[in-house]
């Protein structure tokens, strides 16, 4: 099963942060079923650091044993916005043409505006893109078609695992499990950020009857 969001390289976001802690993540990842992992740092202020996040992941590669790891971002809209689109070619998933695009939070219907244009950009520039944990977005809680959107437009949706707990704001389980319902998702990912985060993803698991 591969894992296509994961903060689990050391020391260069809001996830591990040291290659002990990365390791540990690692062997909780593979307990929990994961056979494959996209690395996936954030791509937003403070952290985004492109140098140090390949150092990072080529020292977590150097003591994986050989599990299979990719290098790829999650990338801050808002961020990515600031870099320009060109810095796309950078931050998709390393060897494919995966993109994984982070929403805001607190976005509303009107700012859908400008992801739409974003996202039909990184189309024409021959990238599949991926929405992030879409159960977290506020204008989707309010509009689930908005999600549907964003499927009709050819991107794939990835729920973050934590949403059976309540998720990061504590109320995204009802919006992801409309979600699951109404088969809009595409991926379930880990999201870890830490060891426990594998707690939930093996409750998740059952959800999409993995």
């Amino acid at each position: 099963m591969r894992d296509i969001h994961c903060h689990i390289l050391p020391g260069v976001d809001d996830g591990a942060s040291s290659i002990r802690k990365s390791l540990q993540m690692l062997e909780a990842a593979q307990a929990a079923g994961i056979t494959s992992i996209v690395c996936t740092p954030h791509v937003r202020k403070p952290y985004f650091d492109y140098d140090a996040m390949w150092d990072a992941f080529e020292l977590l590669q150097s003591q994986a044993g050989g599990f299979p790891l990719q290098m790829g971002w999650e990338v801050n809209h808002g961020e990515l916005m600031r870099l320009g689109l060109d810095w796309a070619d950078y931050l998709h998933f390393d060897g494919s043409n995966e993109f994984l695009l982070e929403l805001s939070t607190g976005c509303t219907a009107y700012d859908f505006r400008d992801y739409e244009r974003t996202i039909f950009a990184l189309q024409g520039k021959g990238y599949e893109v991926i929405i992030a944990h879409p159960e977290r977005y506020a204008a989707i809680q309010k509009d689930i078609g908005l999600a549907q959107r964003l499927v009709d437009m050819g991107c794939k949706l990835q729920a973050s695992a934590d949403y059976v707990s309540g998720g990061r704001f504590g109320k995204e389980k009802k919006y992801a499990r409309r979600m699951l319902k109404e088969g809009l998702y595409t991926y379930l990912a880990s999201d870890a950020h830490r060891v426990d985060h594998y707690r939930d993803f093996e409750k998740a698991k059952q959800d999409f009857g993995l």
